[in-house]
């Protein structure tokens, strides 16, 4: 029963988070107005807005103007929801999982705005350094530790770990290919995610990261000419396989 809570938490989690992803790159309000169609603005019944049944019902058009829907919407709130309940999974309601649920949702909404616009908006990786630096010193066992003073500082240099070691990567890449390798909101997204995680566990994404990158990046280069990918999807996909199999991955690689 718990996992279905979870499971149903994640999908009403994820039905905010696609208003985060219209709006923010947008520079609109989160609150108001309420939901709408983003084709006619007409406002939304609330049995509309209801995750997943909404969607099929409405056979992915809006009731108003018959315009399509996204199926991103349904795909987003289908993802927060199993990736809520894959961290249950695994950590159990530990305080790994409320935290490191908060950052799942962070790099959720920041694939999806990168994916369409080509950013990662301040408003989510800045307070998100925050709350990952907070969240560090409320609950240290996150950072692995059990005094809290050794867990900010483990959240201090994750945050320069995992924003230091992308910036360096823009610096090198555009000192060979003479021209933007790597933008800021990266780095920021990676400073935010090491404040969560700490740096062991950021620089394994860091490394992770370029396996997810490059495939897609040939793929795209063969069939559409592009020289330029956004780089915050796959970061964002090597950082939750550094928080769902990391520690095991470290373990193997350095025998602890």
């Amino acid at each position: 029963m718990l996992i279905i809570f979870i499971f149903i938490l994640g999908a009403v989690i994820g039905s905010f988070l696609n208003v985060c992803i219209y709006r923010l790159p947008r520079e609109e309000s989160i609150v108001f107005p309420g939901s709408h169609c983003t084709h006619c603005n007409h406002k939304l019944y609330w049995h509309d807005n209801i995750p997943f049944f909404s969607y099929l019902i409405l056979r992915g058009k809006c009731r108003f103007c018959a315009r399509p829907i996204a199926f991103r919407y349904f795909l987003v709130e289908f993802l927060t929801a199993a990736l809520l309940v894959t961290l249950y999974v695994f950590f159990g309601l530990s305080a790994k999982f409320f935290v490191w649920s908060v950052l799942t949702a962070a790099l959720i909404a920041s694939t999806f705005i990168d994916f369409e616009h080509q950013i990662i908006p301040d408003v989510i990786t800045l307070p998100g350094i925050a709350v990952g630096l907070m969240a560090s010193l409320l609950f240290p066992s996150i950072q692995g530790e059990t005094v809290r003073s050794s867990s900010l500082l483990s959240s201090f240099i994750g945050m320069l770990a995992g924003g230091g070691s992308i910036y360096a990567m823009g610096v090198f890449g555009k000192l060979v290919f003479k021209k933007e390798a790597m933008g800021g909101g990266d780095v920021k997204l990676m400073a935010m995610a090491g404040a969560f995680l700490g740096w062991k566990l950021v620089i394994l994404a860091f490394f992770i990261a370029p396996f997810f990158g490059s495939v897609v990046g040939v793929t795209v280069k063969i069939k559409q000419k592009k020289d330029i990918i956004p780089y915050g999807p796959y970061l964002s996909l090597a950082l939750i396989v550094a928080i769902l199999w990391g520690q095991r991955i470290l373990g193997y690689l350095f025998f602890y």
